[in-house]
């Protein structure tokens, strides 16, 4: 492609503005970058009288850092909402307990549940008001060449961008991972996890309860009026079987599974909203970075939601490479060069892959009856040991000790000015 059919210049092109995406573009043009945001259509606006939507994520106190930094969280803190402070894991019965208290640890909460429609919306607003950043939507990528080095994109609507870095946020079927050429590690667990709003005789009082048990965990997280969330892993015949029954013996199904925890919540389950499935599957990219491109959240990795940390993951990829990239450029460096990306890669790579690995091993751990012995001896002595229940909050919440700055709640603000002492 030759300079007259590039129509734009600039630092960065994002390519997806899904919740990872629209994050990092809104971090990167916080810090000064010159960033463009390619996404295929505009999220619709978000209808507070409408019930709350099927697919929610936990959101981690080192997330809600980077989504303050973002600009969106004011938003969604006008909007409807959930804090959690305790969260329960139970093996099979509740003979078997571990519990986490946000307050044990020094934290207000343990994390919040929001939509994620809510929290795609709140970033788009983002994005809308943010300085040096220009939005092609609805729009795609048609073409990927380089010259002198530079990506230099073309998209559907006929436009021509170069960027001296293009982030690849476009989901697990990164159409940026592909031309470039990234190969993936690709596991099917044979599972659907079906989501939907239950409602019971006691309101949720601000509990993620978890229970493992034959077949996938059952997860309840906790809304804002009381309902809960659930999330529930199943071989795939028996999840499609759940989804197609009538709403009174799937509460049927739901209540037995769910029966044995007195003490720990849940109630009695009362009634059920729409239910959907989705395949449960686990990603991980041979590398992160390419040339002068990198991957970010699903594009980069998608871990099985036992943890429900896919999202926090992402979020924690576009900390680090805000963090990267300030630090390159601060330093005189080209922030898109192989040594810099290369640093992004390896630090975020590891830390995905403990993590990913992590989940499927405890997966592996949980499911098989025939393990139950070792398993219940394994979360005892977790369950008395505060050591290693610290060390597990401390990375579920984004805060252990290579987590990225903003996360651990230095804001841009105080990064930039660091940078600039330093310079």
């Amino acid at each position: 492609m030759n300079q007259s059919a590039v129509e734009h210049s600039l630092d960065v092109l994002v390519v997806g503005a899904g919740m990872v995406g629209a994050a990092a573009a809104a971090l990167l043009a916080r810090s000064g970058f010159s960033v463009a945001v390619v996404e295929n259509g505009e999220p619709a606006p978000f209808d507070p009288s409408q019930p709350v939507g099927l697919r929610v994520s936990a959101f981690s106190p080192g997330s809600v850092n980077v989504l303050n930094e973002a600009g969106a969280w004011r938003q969604l803190q006008r909007q409807r909402h959930c804090p959690y402070r305790r969260m329960v894991v139970e093996d099979r019965d509740d003979s078997t307990v571990l519990t986490f208290d946000a307050s044990e640890f020094g934290l207000e909460r343990l994390g919040t549940i929001i939509e994620n429609d809510l929290v795609q919306w709140s970033l788009w607003q983002s994005l809308l008001a943010a300085g040096g950043l220009e939005l092609f939507c609805p729009d795609r990528v048609a073409k990927l060449d380089y010259d002198t080095g530079d990506p230099v994109v073309r998209l559907q609507s006929g436009t021509g961008i170069r960027c001296r870095l293009l982030v690849g946020a476009d989901g697990a079927n990164s159409q940026i991972r592909e031309l470039q050429g990234i190969g993936q590690s690709h596991w099917e667990y044979g599972q659907q996890g079906l989501v939907g709003v239950v409602h019971t005789s006691e309101p949720n009082p601000g509990v993620a309860w978890q229970r493992f048990m034959d077949g996938g965990p059952l997860a309840f997280l906790p809304l804002q009026d009381g309902s809960s969330s659930i999330v529930w892993s199943r071989p795939e015949a028996e999840a499609l079987r759940l989804l197609d029954m009538d709403e009174a013996s799937f509460l049927s199904e739901l209540e037995s599974a769910v029966s044995g925890s007195e003490g720990h919540w849940p109630a009695n389950v009362t009634h059920c909203g729409p239910r959907a499935l989705f395949p449960l599957t686990m990603r991980l990219s041979e590398r992160y970075a390419g040339r002068r491109a990198v991957l970010v959240g699903d594009a980069a990795h998608v871990v099985h939601p036992l943890a429900g940390q896919g999202v926090n993951l992402g979020l924690l990829d576009v900390a680090g490479l805000v963090q990267v990239l300030i630090d390159a450029r601060s330093e005189g460096e080209d922030f898109a060069s192989d040594k810099v990306l290369l640093k992004y890669d390896r630090w975020r790579r590891s830390e995905a892959e403990i993590l990913a690995r992590g989940i499927h091993g405890i997966r592996g751990l949980f499911i098989p009856e025939e393990l139950g012995f070792l398993r219940r001896i394994g979360i005892d002595l977790v369950s008395r040991s505060w050591t290693a229940r610290e060390a597990f909050i401390r990375r579920a919440t984004g805060r252990n000790g290579n987590a990225p700055a903003l996360s651990r709640g230095t804001t841009l603000t105080d990064m930039l000015q660091d940078k600039r002492r330093v310079t």
